[in-house]
Order: structure tokens, then C-alpha cells, then sequence
């Protein structure tokens, strides 16, 4: 059975937003980072960023990384957050509210870590 990216429905992107979340915190562990917490104990903002993310992407398949940073600080901005030294979501302020090419190459590969394991789960499957 084949199916289309552009008919995904909600469930769908649900279990994706959860595969891309879990794959973020094992990024974060390996890479000596305090993982998020697991999407069960995540805070609705940070599933409804997942979601956003992935919806974005889906969206918009041939997007570069740098154009995914780029609708996560639109997503973040208009959502009140504004860049600060900690990411506090208290205070709604985040590091990496800064231009593309001012991220570390770490926070860019995992911008990328995101479009790959999203493209590879939103395949038409066979």
C-alpha cells in the first residue's frame, strides 16, 4: 500500500513527532547534553513544537537545514520566545534564537537529524 506524505494524518505525525523526540534526546545524551524529557513527561509546548516541526517539514521536503532553523525561530518568536543565554521556558528564552549560520555545527547537524528521520518515515511505503 502506498502512501503520500501529503495525506498523513494526525496520528501519523503524532508517532513521527515522537520518533524525532526520542531521537533528539539520544542526540543530547551522546553529545554530553541533559536530554529533554520523554514525550510522555514533555511539556505541551515542546510536543506541539515536535509536531510543528514535522508538519513543517512534511510541508516542505526539500528544504535545507537552514530553512528548518528558520521556521523553528518563526515558530519560536511567534510564540513569544526571544533569545537569552539559558534555555528557560519560564522566561521563554533559548540559545539558539540566532540566525543559521550562527549555530554551533552541532545544534546544525541536528537540525539535519531531524529532516533525515523524518523524510525516511514519511516515505510511501510498499
Amino acid at each position: 500500500m502506498k502512501r503520500s506524505t501529503a495525506k498523513l494524518d494526525d496520528a501519523a505525525v503524532s508517532r513521527i513527532a515522537q520518533v524525532i523526540h526520542a531521537a533528539m534526546r539520544a542526540w543530547q545524551r551522546a553529545n554530553g547534553q541533559a536530554p529533554a524529557p520523554a514525550w510522555a513527561r514533555a511539556p505541551k509546548w515542546m510536543k506541539e513544537s515536535t509536531i510543528q516541526s514535522v508538519v513543517w517539514r512534511l510541508a516542505n521536503p526539500h528544504a535545507t537545514t537552514s530553512e528548518q532553523h528558520d521556521q523553528w525561530l518563526i515558530q519560536k518568536k511567534t510564540d513569544g520566545w526571544k533569545h537569552g543565554h539559558v534555555k528557560d521556558a519560564k522566561k521563554k528564552t533559548h540559545p539558539m534564537i540566532v540566525p543559521y549560520e550562527a549555530l554551533p555545527d552541532f545544534e546544525r547537524r541536528k537540525d539535519a537529524l531531524l529532516n533525515a528521520v523524518v523524510d525516511a518515515l514519511a516515505r510511501p511505503m510498499k
